[in-house]
């Protein structure tokens, strides 16, 4: 995404690998449903997106200032503040379990003085901090990586799903760059299909050898030694190391301690969250049921099939062989309070 003049300039991963299709977003409510409908995704880039989404608010209906205690007090004509809580609630509750968007609003609030021009600033230096942190994270992980490695992974952790070079596909990346990745296997990530869509998109445009797979053949491929490495993203990290990500990751981890393969999440600082002790204080965002029903909009199942269709699943703590952030990589046992 790009901040271009007056709106928001975003990429639309919906329509990805097919059609490469930039929204231009112009008011909050647009930035609140392309996160929603995933028109961006990834923990990282929904905080910068709603960062973005923060100052087209200020841009249409806030005063000149605001105290910046979060409180949004109204000026005297009655807008402004009325707008950016309007904002930070509406923005807050698009994506409940990715803890990067509430922290980026809450960032934003926290501002001395909420101007325009300051929420914009502050929000072009959230992407540009967060590209950073995914270059450290990459470095870091990549002393992690063996040589001639067989790494897994599952939905999308790269470019774009955050500001730049990914989290666990930066992992990837860096280690590629050294010459130590023999092999990617990208599961597809059901049922939105990330992984194959948009993860194998990434891989291809950097040459880095890769297998798309179903999220199934994951055990036999661990079973045949075909696996020397499982790396993950994360959408919200726990005070003692419980990670939400994407739905399929929980299965991943205890695959990989059965074959005694190293299971590694990579996500930068503002995915923790110390406030809450475990995994099981983590909201699971539900899913419409029409994502595992249709495909491309065709219907797959009989009409009235009931779904249960969670976005996220926790792995435990126990579980992840370490924890990767732009501070340092973290073993177990885990406390980031």
């Amino acid at each position: 995404m790009e901040w271009s003049s007056d709106h928001l300039r975003m990429l639309d991963q919906c329509l990805l690998p097919q059609r490469e299709v930039w929204l231009e977003l112009r008011t909050w409510e647009e930035v609140r449903d392309a996160i929603r409908d995933m028109a961006v995704r990834g923990a990282p880039a929904i905080g910068v997106a709603a960062a973005y989404g923060m100052a087209l608010a200020a841009m249409s209906g806030a005063p000149s200032s605001f105290a910046g205690d979060g409180s949004c007090p109204e000026n005297e004509e009655g807008i402004g503040g009325a707008a950016l809580s309007g904002a930070y609630n509406g923005l807050a509750a698009s994506r409940p379990t990715a803890v990067n968007l509430v922290w980026a609003l809450d960032r934003i609030m926290a501002l001395p003085s909420l101007t325009f021009d300051a929420i914009l600033a502050e929000a072009q230096a959230i992407e540009r901090e967060d590209l950073a942190m995914n270059h450290k994270i990459g470095e870091l992980g990549s002393a992690l990586v063996p040589v001639a490695a067989q790494i897994l992974t599952i939905c999308n952790t790269g470019s774009l799903a955050t500001a730049g070079h990914g989290t666990a596909l930066g992992i990837i990346r860096t280690a590629h760059q050294q010459g130590k990745v023999k092999h990617v296997w990208s599961c597809e990530t059901r049922p939105r299909q990330q992984g194959l869509r948009l993860t194998a998109w990434e891989l291809l445009q950097d040459g880095i050898p890769f297998h798309s797979i179903a999220d199934s053949v994951a055990a036999s491929l661990m079973r045949a030694g075909s696996v020397d490495l499982v790396v993950a993203g994360a959408d919200r990290i726990a005070a003692n190391g419980d990670t939400a990500n994407k739905i399929g990751t929980y299965m991943l981890a205890v695959l990989a301690q059965h074959h005694g393969v190293p299971f590694v999440i990579a996500a930068p600082t503002t995915t923790i969250d110390a406030s809450i002790p475990d995994g099981s204080h983590i909201p699971i965002e539900e899913r419409a049921g029409i994502e595992l029903t249709e495909a491309e909009g065709i219907a797959i199942a009989p009409t009235g099939t009931p779904v249960y269709n969670p976005g996220f699943d926790v792995t435990p703590g126990d579980l992840i062989s370490a924890i990767v952030t732009e501070t340092g990589v973290h073993r177990p046992p885990y406390s980031f309070r």
